[in-house]
């Protein structure tokens, strides 16, 4: 019996692991296709699915915004809807390239690209 709980738990660390390397590879992709991006924004929603931009130096679009999802041949029938709502998001940030900006810049883009945050 244990041996299929270290199965099923293997096969849930590499189906994680396999999605982190598909999102860095999409971040590697648009940064190749972005000569002016320092970075990209990457928003995870709940569905699943991903939204990537790159980003320059004053925080604007440095490149178009995809969406995407791992494995799928489209994005979900919520994304198509809504083209990922701000209240399906789970996780957003983004993915600095080296050299990173210093810290006061980094933060000025987050907020802009990302919002600010508040504390209720």
């Amino acid at each position: 019996m244990s041996s299929k709980l270290k199965i099923k738990k293997k096969t849930v660390l590499s189906s994680e692991l396999k999605a982190q390397k598909n999102e860095e590879a999409m971040i590697a992709g648009i940064l190749e296709g972005s000569p002016d991006g320092i970075g990209v924004a990457v928003i995870r929603l709940e569905c699943g699915c991903r939204k990537m931009a790159a980003v320059d130096c004053k925080g604007e679009a440095a490149s178009k915004v995809v969406i995407y999802r791992d494995e799928a041949e489209s994005i979900c029938d919520a994304c198509k809807k809504d083209n990922g709502a701000f209240a399906r998001v789970v996780t957003q940030f983004i993915h600095w390239q080296e050299p990173l900006p210093d810290a006061a810049t980094r933060m000025e883009i987050e907020i802009k690209v990302l919002g600010s945050y508040t504390n209720h």
